[in-house]
């Protein structure tokens, strides 16, 4: 009985030994800041929009980031609007910032449904000319080290009245 003990001992220290490790690995991480710096055209098939979407990544942590992939979703006025994905890889420095280009693809119902929820917004006075939009997406990593992020922005457009008001 005491042969199998001690075996199981040290199974249950090496196994603590590992977890301490990992756990030191997860350390608390503040938000990452993504924006989004640059949109070019790409062609497209049939019926969909592509675009090569640049974003901004500043990382305002301690420790750099490791990453082998990129996936980004983009919603428009609360809908689904664009996604796109990219096997890029590199390291956002501790402290530091990278451009990552990332392809993304927009379905043309898609954007006639936005035009459509749009020109149906616009005739609430509370949300005319506003264009709410949120991204969120990964930075994809080793099976514990993938970082999450999440920005999200209004835009105003310009209304009729305001530039009436300003000739």
């Amino acid at each position: 009985m005491a042969r199998m003990i001690r075996p199981f001992l040290m199974l249950m220290l090496a196994l603590a030994t590992l977890l301490a490790g990992g756990c030191a690995a997860l350390q608390p991480r503040d938000p990452l800041t993504v924006t989004v710096v640059g949109v070019e055209s790409l062609p497209g098939e049939g019926l969909e929009l592509r675009m090569l979407v640049r974003l901004r990544v500043q990382n305002p942590n301690d420790q750099p980031i490791d990453y082998n992939g990129v996936s980004v979703e983009m919603t428009v006025q609360g809908r689904g609007f664009a996604t796109g994905v990219s096997d890029a890889g590199g390291t956002v420095p501790r402290f530091g910032e990278t451009v990552i280009a990332v392809p993304v693809s927009v379905s043309a119902l898609r954007m006639a449904g936005q035009v459509m929820g749009f020109i149906n917004s616009s005739s609430s006075s509370e949300r005319r000319g506003r264009i709410v939009y949120e991204m969120n997406g990964k930075l994809a990593g080793s099976a514990f080290s993938s970082v999450h992020f999440k920005s999200a922005g209004e835009l105003n457009l310009p209304t009729a009245g305001a530039a009436a008001a300003s000739d």
